[in-house]
């Protein structure tokens, strides 16, 4: 009995570790990104859940309830959750866009953008990044929401130029070029 108290305070207390450690670096990587904090949230309670229940699968089997039954209730668990999924799989994989997005998406807020789209003629400012779809605030006024998976599968132009002096530049052109500037 004491060994099972023992083990259970072992994994809460690494859970609780490991997940804000996770939060920690999730935040520290959305203000080096200036990633909406809201966004931001939204993944890292996402993040802390799956920790949740790989911590609570984990424990229950270092408890004796025993490998088959946790991997029963695990496999059931995601066979319900899949069998309602594949009735809205966009629903799966604009989530699952959009944490691959929190994370590799190379355009920030305020950027204007064009996704090249045959359907749509989607250039704009880019206004919001969330779980599940893009704004974008068309050059017309209106405002569109792109589903994630989308802007992960068409090429996406970032139209708001940082650089006004093509790149890569030699040392001679840079130099020539911040004399240009000085003079």
């Amino acid at each position: 009995m004491v060994t099972n108290i023992f083990i259970i305070i072992l994994y809460i207390a690494s859970f609780v570790l490991i997940q804000r450690r996770v939060s920690k670096l999730i935040h520290e990587f959305s203000a080096n990104k200036h990633i909406n904090a809201t966004r931001t949230s939204l993944v890292s309670k996402f993040i802390s859940l799956v920790l949740f229940f790989v911590t609570i699968s984990m424990m229950a089997i270092s408890l004796g309830i025993g490998y088959q039954d946790v991997s029963l209730f695990v496999s059931s668990a995601f066979a319900v959750m899949g069998m309602a999924l594949v009735a809205q799989w966009s629903i799966l994989s604009n989530l699952t866009a959009g944490i691959l997005i929190f994370f590799m998406f190379p355009y920030k807020l305020g950027d204007r953008i064009k996704i090249v789209d045959a359907d749509v003629d989607a250039t704009g400012i880019l206004e919001e990044v969330t779980l599940f779809h893009l704004l974008i605030k068309l050059d017309n006024g209106n405002t569109i929401t792109y589903p994630n998976t989308l802007a992960l599968t068409h090429p996406v132009i970032k139209l708001t130029q940082e650089h006004t002096v093509p790149l890569p530049l030699t040392e001679q052109a840079a130099t020539d070029v911040l004399e240009k500037k000085l003079a």
